[in-house]
């Protein structure tokens, strides 16, 4: 049986060359490296160093094991992590990892439920983009990740995480006040072929350019953000045009932009993800249940218009 402490200090020591400079950066003795090596050895059953001057030079066997340790040790990092994450969540604590224009409309709006409804659940929000966010999850740093995706691309592929659907959020065009075409009810995307465009995060951008592609002509990107207010401030200067889901008009804030639907139509789908080992922790199913009750509301909203 290996032990995860051998095999730690084994992989600072293929890292570091020596024995000594291991002992130094893991601030013990050489002697006591020594001994874990010794030991470490006594359990593979064959030799995994020869001396080469002053350095040591990996056998075959260290080879092999080497190979295998930053996988195994990654895994054990993250396992801990998830048994942490666990313990955490038992006890009420949910950490929320989510996008931009969620965190300013449904996050808030579930949080302010939940501390009314459920005062003893602690909930701790981050920010990040898909996929950065879904990575998170299997990683410990996060409970719940909140993510979209476009028709056109997939979310995961990951058989770690279930995805719990929560809505269907409409794209639609944000014009400058004056715009030719912000008379019309229903904007042809066509229409905005010689447009400068300022396009919104990685994943929103890839859709733009796919979606154009297919009215066949590519957009002139001028400017890109995942600032939300960014880019309405740069449509109310007239530097350009944009295609902005409807969440975020939830906190449009320009008197000098106005939003239009377009045509093609298209949606990007909202989702929570969690580990499928959690997914019956009681506080995860509170933070859930939560929050597809208020994307409920904005998806109302959203078929009415």
């Amino acid at each position: 049986m290996l032990d995860s402490r051998h095999l730690a200090t084994f992989h600072e020591v293929v890292r570091a060359g020596t024995l000594s400079a291991a002992a130094r950066t893991m601030g013990c003795t050489q002697p006591a490296i020594t001994q874990q090596m010794k030991a470490l050895e006594r359990s593979v059953g064959m030799p995994l160093f020869v001396r080469a001057g002053r350095r040591l030079r990996l056998t075959e066997a260290g080879e092999t094991l080497a190979r295998h340790t930053g996988l195994i040790l990654g895994q054990l990092s993250a396992a801990e992590q998830q048994l942490d994450a666990l313990a955490r969540l038992h006890g009420g604590r949910v950490r929320i990892c989510s996008f931009p224009s969620a965190n300013a409309t449904l996050v808030p709006e579930a949080i302010a439920r939940l501390l009314a409804e459920h005062p003893g659940v602690r909930i701790e929000l981050q920010e990040d983009e898909p996929p950065g966010s879904l990575r998170r999850v299997p990683q410990g740093t996060c409970d719940v990740a909140l993510a979209f995706s476009y028709p056109e691309f997939g979310m995961t592929d990951s058989s770690e995480l279930v995805e719990y659907p929560l809505m269907e959020d409409p794209v639609t065009a944000l014009l400058p006040v004056g715009h030719p075409t912000a008379r019309r009810h229903l904007v042809r995307l066509s229409d905005l072929a010689s447009e400068r465009w300022i396009a919104g995060c990685p994943r929103c951008q890839a859709h733009l350019l796919h979606t154009c592609a297919e009215q066949g002509f590519a957009p002139d990107i001028v400017f890109a953000t995942d600032d939300n207010l960014a880019v309405q401030n740069l449509v109310s200067v007239g530097a350009g045009v944009a295609l902005v889901p409807a969440l975020v008009l939830g906190f449009l804030r320009h008197d000098r932009v106005t939003a239009r639907p377009v045509e093609p139509h298209s949606r990007r789908r909202i989702a929570a993800y969690v580990l499928r080992d959690h997914a019956h922790v009681p506080a995860i199913g509170l933070v859930l249940d939560v929050l597809k009750q208020v994307a409920s509301a904005h998806n109302d909203v959203h078929n009415d218009c």
